[in-house]
């Protein structure tokens, strides 16, 4: 936990009572609230003494380091978590989902991969999501053919890179190749001290060991060797190590705040054999901070991303949509007309089905706050007023021949407000429920035939 601006003033000169004002600030509880929120540096004080600055740096260090992988709009950016439950507060930083791809690999799974990472994206909640990183496996040992795989994702891809070679001049060799996307280069007890020392010093560097005691003492090292960007790779050979591990780094760095674990996380499922698409759904809520896959699927690969969306949402704030008119099955001048609010939930239950109806059909979600029908309704947010206006607003008279309106089951009493507040629409009552929308529109489409 961050220090409190009132633990600050007491390690300031004097007691924090000194009040210099040559910081720029009225006082020195001015400067220590400043300094506690980040808005400004130890070094603004010219009073501190070496080893009280050196104290209070520590101190105010995160618990888990916040460590940026790749560049630009790819950018991976995990750590500085502060809670072990996601109810206490919220996860901060999805984690980075990569896929590996091997030097011996045939050509067509290779392209297929390059693929996966180049193309692969999935919309939700007014988000893009995708693969953010290439770790790459030198499986023949062969310096060109691990910098010709290392070429072919340069070219292709803007994806992050992880390096995974065992061998020192062939990491070494690949580091260079791709030390403009800044690669995160991975280290073991075996090779560290041929490693280490070649990189520099904003490296990002993940280790590697086959335990959590043995992950700490390897840290220690890199961070001997002036490197202070790590991740901590575990190699957990099933469901229940990787919980342990897991577990136990983030109650090291949270609770006992102990350094050398103090950094995020990289998950390997491959390593758990048959188990990887279980142990790629515990990976998100149990801490992943980089998440390598050896395969995918599109339809794993969509339940990854929403997992990781909803499990990095604030649990205290509602997830919503844009509020908009939204079309579905190429809508006409005879479409069906419907309203709903813009809490995600409701909205995806809605639209789902009024695409498997395969009708025509407009959206009219109205911004509710992220609260659902009954909710948004009883706080006052779902009226007729609101109604109406989401309608003027977006001229929804001007797109269909016959001006009707399908208000959920619901809120059917808002049925006579609203065609006193929409002249000249007819207002009709939905579904409670939005699995009986397939056969609600296509009946509601016949009935206006009819008249």
């Amino acid at each position: 936990m961050a220090l409190k601006a009132a633990d600050i003033q007491k390690r300031l000169p004097d007691g924090g009572k000194k009040n210099c004002k040559e910081c720029g600030l009225a006082n020195c509880f001015a400067f220590a609230m400043k300094l506690a929120s980040g808005a400004i540096g130890l070094d603004r004080c010219p009073h501190l003494d070496p080893a009280t600055r050196a104290e209070l740096a520590e101190a105010m260090l995160p618990p888990i380091r916040r460590i940026a992988i790749g560049q630009g709009e790819r950018q991976v950016v995990i750590g500085e978590e502060e809670v072990l439950h996601r109810h206490q507060k919220t996860f901060l930083r999805p984690p980075g989902l990569g896929l590996l791809l091997a030097d011996t690999e045939p050509p067509d799974r290779r392209a297929a991969k390059l693929k996966c990472l180049s193309q692969w994206q999935m919309e939700r909640l007014a988000r893009t999501s995708r693969f953010d990183l290439a770790a790459l496996a030198s499986a023949s040992g062969n310096r060109e053919q691990y910098l010709q795989l290392l070429r072919e994702v340069l070219d292709q891809t803007r994806v992050g890179i992880i390096l995974l070679a065992e061998e020192p001049g062939v990491l070494l060799a690949a580091y260079q190749a791709s030390k403009a996307r800044r690669p995160v280069v991975c280290v073991t007890a075996a090779n560290a001290d041929q490693v280490l020392p070649a990189l520099d010093g904003d490296t990002v560097v993940c280790v590697r060991a086959p335990d959590v005691e043995a992950l700490a003492a390897l840290s220690t090292r890199v961070q001997a060797a002036g490197l202070s960007d790590i991740i901590l790779g575990t190699e957990a050979g099933s469901l229940s190590d990787l919980v342990r591990d897991q577990t136990l780094i983030r109650r090291a760095a949270l609770v006992k705040k102990y350094r050398p674990l103090g950094y995020p996380t990289a998950v390997f499922p491959g390593a758990c054999g048959d188990t990887s698409p279980v142990v790629l759904a515990a990976a998100i809520p149990k801490y992943g901070g980089v998440i390598i896959l050896n395969e995918m699927d599109e339809a794993r690969f969509q339940a990854f991303l929403t997992l990781r969306q909803d499990m990095y949402t604030d649990p205290r704030v509602p997830p919503t949509v844009e509020s908009k008119v939204y079309e579905f099955n190429r809508p006409g001048r005879d479409a069906s007309v419907l309203v709903t609010t813009n809490f995600a939930l409701t909205y995806y239950a809605v639209a789902g089905e009024v695409e498997n109806s395969r009708q025509a059909a407009y959206l009219v979600v109205l911004d509710t706050g992220g609260l659902c029908v009954l909710a948004s309704w009883s706080a006052g947010k779902l009226g007729a007023e609101a109604i109406a206006e989401m309608v003027r607003k977006h001229d929804v008279a001007s797109r269909v021949d016959r001006p009707q309106l399908v208000i959920p089951g619901l809120v059917a009493r808002l049925k006579g407000e609203v065609e006193d507040e929409l002249q000249g629409w007819q207002v009709v009552v939905g579904p409670r429920e939005a699995s009986e929308i397939p056969a609600f529109l296509p009946e509601l489409l016949r009935r206006r035939h009819a008249n």
